[in-house]
């Protein structure tokens, strides 16, 4: 059990513990770890996929869980959540968001486990980084930025209320995109925008609908792109977003696609709400490299 004991304002320990005693009381023996930094965790958790552990459960946010998601891609031990974190969209694509620990370790005991695709970041000069809910970039990763730097409120609000300061700033970049289907057709999207979203999974920043028809087990990514518009007409926008409902509005078009490329000068990419480096990069389907439990 990979724990982060920063999650939940530090009280990742304790909900760790208390999950790993409802393992052991469906008879499963469960040892808790935790590096002193991501590297080191890192680490800890290959050591103990070499020495053949089970399953491996993350109790934290999206960053531990894509930190364990990295070591575990297409090999043949589960992965399990216990949701501890600020966004928790990941645990929301498995259906285990809003679930307490007990419930969640009790979902880990039952042993039902389904494959998931992953979707893989490429860039020159450096290794594969896989995520499993979206890759944001232009507005969205403006506002993971400077909902980074804040230290309060906790909770998804933060992401609110990052939004509404960037919309003061609201602008757009000129993007290259470059979208491959599954039948290796390209199309191309040239020119500005206020954002492009590559979507494995269908929500970000704490339960945001971006990619509402997401199926991350489909062998494809949905891409979103956010055509320039008025600050005021984004902002009417917004709860449209959060619902899900904004499939048929003027300002957004909606793709599916095998790989995509994205170029903007300027822009920062964010994956499961972790920076990724600044664009371009390349993104593409790893068909089904996940195992993961669900309820």
């Amino acid at each position: 059990m990979l724990v982060n004991p920063a999650a939940r304002a530090g009280t990742g320990g304790t909900i760790a513990n208390r999950a790993a005693e409802r393992l052991r009381e469906h008879l499963i023996r469960a040892t808790v770890i935790s590096g002193g930094s991501a590297a080191e965790s890192t680490e800890l958790l290959k050591q103990a996929v070499r020495l053949g552990t089970n399953a491996v459960a993350v109790v934290g946010g999206d960053g531990t869980v894509s930190l364990a998601m990295q070591v575990l891609a297409h090999g043949a031990t589960p992965l399990g959540i216990i949701p501890a974190g600020t966004g928790n969209d990941l645990a929301e694509m498995l259906g285990i968001r809003e679930m307490r620990p007990d419930d969640a370790a009790d979902a880990i005991a039952r042993g039902v486990t389904r494959e998931i695709d992953l979707a893989r970041i490429r860039r020159q000069g450096q290794p594969d980084v896989y995520f499993g809910s979206v890759l944001a970039s232009g507005f969205d990763s403006r506002v993971n930025d400077r909902a980074n730097r804040m230290r309060r409120p906790r909770g998804s609000s933060r992401y609110t209320i990052a939004i509404l300061r960037e919309l003061v700033a609201l602008r757009s970049f000129a993007y290259e995109v470059e979208l491959t289907d599954v039948e290796g057709a390209v199309t191309r999207h040239d020119g500005p925008l206020l954002m492009a979203a590559v979507a494995n999974g269908t929500s970000y920043g704490g339960g945001v609908q971006i990619a509402p028809r997401a199926d991350a087990a489909d062998g494809e990514l949905d891409v979103v792109l956010v055509h320039p518009t008025r600050r005021a007409r984004f902002l009417r926008l917004l709860p449209r977003v959060y619902r899900g409902t904004h499939g048929d509005v003027p300002e957004v078009s909606m793709h599916r696609a095998r790989t995509v490329r994205l170029r903007a000068l300027g822009v920062t990419a964010y994956a499961d709400g972790d920076p990724i480096g600044p664009l371009p990069v390349e993104i593409d389907v790893a068909p089904r490299a996940l195992r993961v439990f669900v309820p």
